[in-house]
């Protein structure tokens, strides 16, 4: 299984295209993303025949949430609900760095069918064998991580010790800093059988364009990065058997 983020109906088309089996939508990639609008999340839905996991976050930095940040959230996966989404993503931790189970469980709950993945707030747990526990409890299906470093890559060793904890109760799923030239390396390095990368290039502002104050480098998903990286998983073009 190949999960590409994407952060714009461009980015989710390519990533369709380039043989992706699902996307997680956001916006704002540039700073770890967050939770994409109402008007995205229906325009994807209605663009793609993949599954839709949605980012569930209210801003970037840390994973220890205000009430009316909570409430945000609620109110986000609910819509999400409403608009028959396959998955949320999420993530709330204590001021210590553990699983906030209480509102975890009522985001949950909220969720209803939806499929759940907790995401890189895990990396930001010191414990994170209890950590994983903790989350088994909760009934999420997946943990996206890079092993608590700033690269999958570098959190290999970590990343096969969890995925052996786990022990087929929840799927480890690596990301973070996942290309062509490494996926097929950490596939074979520690049994995980999902994998999440962004597959980006830079949009720089059109050079024929006449500058302005509001110009900034975006990130896109490029089809043939994400073509390249199903490639190394041997995996079937989208709509193959």
């Amino acid at each position: 299984m190949l999960e590409i983020c994407a952060n714009s109906i461009q980015s989710a088309l390519a990533a369709q295209a380039g043989g992706a089996q699902r996307i997680e939508l956001c916006q704002n990639l540039e700073q770890g993303g967050i939770t994409p609008s109402f008007g995205l999340i229906r325009r994807v839905q209605a663009s793609l025949t993949i599954p839709v996991f949605v980012l569930i976050r209210p801003r970037p930095g840390n994973f220890v949430y205000t009430a009316d940040e909570w409430d945000i959230m609620a109110a986000d996966i609910e819509q999400c609900r409403t608009l028959s989404c396959a998955g949320v993503v999420f993530g709330i931790l204590d001021a210590a760095g553990r699983v906030d189970l209480a509102r975890c469980r009522l985001l949950i709950e909220l969720a209803g069918s939806m499929s759940v993945t907790f995401h890189r707030a895990f990396d930001a747990c010191p414990n994170q064998a209890q950590a994983l526990e903790d989350i088994i409890a909760l009934g999420c299906q997946r943990i996206l991580t890079s092993g608590g470093q700033i690269t999958a890559m570098q959190g290999q060793a970590q990343l096969a010790a969890l995925v052996q904890q786990a022990a087929g109760r929840i799927s480890i799923m690596p990301g973070a800093g996942l290309t062509p030239e490494n996926i097929r390396e950490l596939a074979a390095s520690n049994g995980a059988t999902e994998f999440h990368a962004s597959a980006t290039r830079p949009i720089l502002p059109s050079p024929a364009a006449e500058p302005t104050l509001f110009d900034a480098t975006l990130l896109e998903t490029d089809a043939t990065i994400v073509a390249e990286l199903a490639a190394q998983l041997n995996l079937p073009p989208n709509g193959a058997d």
